[in-house]
């Protein structure tokens, strides 16, 4: 009885310390328990630090043409060769990467946010409410996120901000329809309603009942949506539409002039699209193993 007293204590304590600390002191048991999404958190952060750290990890500037070198192959000078214009193609990956996560990690903050919020509030608030708000989201879900990414870039033009803005308005409903299913269940538990009996207001039952239990499918979600961010943002620049030159983008890289190039220099295509396959590889990992993580029927897998 004393053990499980013990035991109480502990797990109430570890819940009350900061979502940070629980969070690099679980790092270490997560690598263990999932070794497959600590290999794709391994790419995540590689990727990371090569953005961040583009000025040590470069040696050539990006956007600087060398006439003289043109379809370089890979040798000590260009590591990975260059483009058709003799830019350095390590570099423009590196600040390529740099593009792609920033315009990933931001679309799926924005559009996955605002996703769960308006899923909140139609699931408290029902009725009338819920069935306008979840026919706007069926309306949304009915056009594929391509077409509908291609048609706000077309209305807004082209900018990294209106990059986030395109590849961000597509997950809004799919953020919705998971939030609000498990908003909905603690919408009607016995708490809270016990905190609307005694007369809380409605923002504090969202803030501190419903929002706190709709937390763990939002990083679900929201993990799963940056692969997709990717592909997407990729799709858009590989089409001319996304993030506008001479900024370095790896689906920019895959297409124009340098598609003319591909027979004699595959490394042009090679090393781009090996690049977006490992993000969104390391990201569908780590998701993968968030989600089963958080899960409760997944969590002994």
């Amino acid at each position: 009885m004393a053990t499980t007293d013990a035991a109480e204590i502990i797990a109430r304590r570890r819940q009350r310390r900061p979502f940070a600390v629980r969070l690099i002191t679980g790092l270490p048991g997560f690598c263990k328990r999932k070794p497959l999404g600590a290999f794709g958190l391994g790419i995540i952060l590689f990727m990371i630090f090569i953005a961040i750290a583009e000025p040590l990890v470069t040696f050539h500037d990006p956007m600087k043409w060398n006439m003289r070198a043109m379809t370089a192959a890979p040798s000590t000078t260009y590591w990975l060769g260059t483009d058709d214009y003799g830019r350095d193609l390590w570099s423009r990956i590196v600040v390529g990467a740099r593009i792609s996560l920033f315009v990933g990690f931001g679309s799926v903050a924005l559009g996955s946010v605002s996703g769960a919020f308006i899923g909140i509030l139609s699931a408290y608030y029902g009725g009338k409410v819920d069935n306008v708000v979840q026919r706007i989201m069926d309306a949304l879900m009915a056009i594929p996120t391509l077409i509908l990414a291609l048609a706000i870039m077309a209305s807004l033009g082209q900018s990294v901000f209106n990059v986030i803005l395109a590849v961000a308005f597509p997950q809004i409903p799919r953020a919705n329809r998971v939030v609000r299913s498990q908003a909905l269940a603690v919408r009607n538990s016995e708490y809270a309603m016990a905190a609307e009996s005694i007369g809380a207001t409605d923002l504090r039952i969202m803030a501190q009942h419903i929002m706190p239990q709709c937390v763990a499918p939002w990083l679900i979600i929201a993990s799963a949506s940056l692969g997709v961010a990717i592909i997407s943002e990729s799709s858009l620049s590989f089409l001319g539409l996304g993030v506008p030159p001479p900024h370095p983008s790896w689906g920019g890289m895959l297409s124009g002039r340098a598609r003319e190039f591909y027979a004699i220099a595959p490394w042009l295509a090679i090393w781009p699209g090996l690049a977006i396959s490992l993000a969104v590889y390391g990201f569908n990992l780590f998701g993968d193993a968030i989600r089963d993580v958080l899960d409760p029927r997944l969590r002994g897998s």
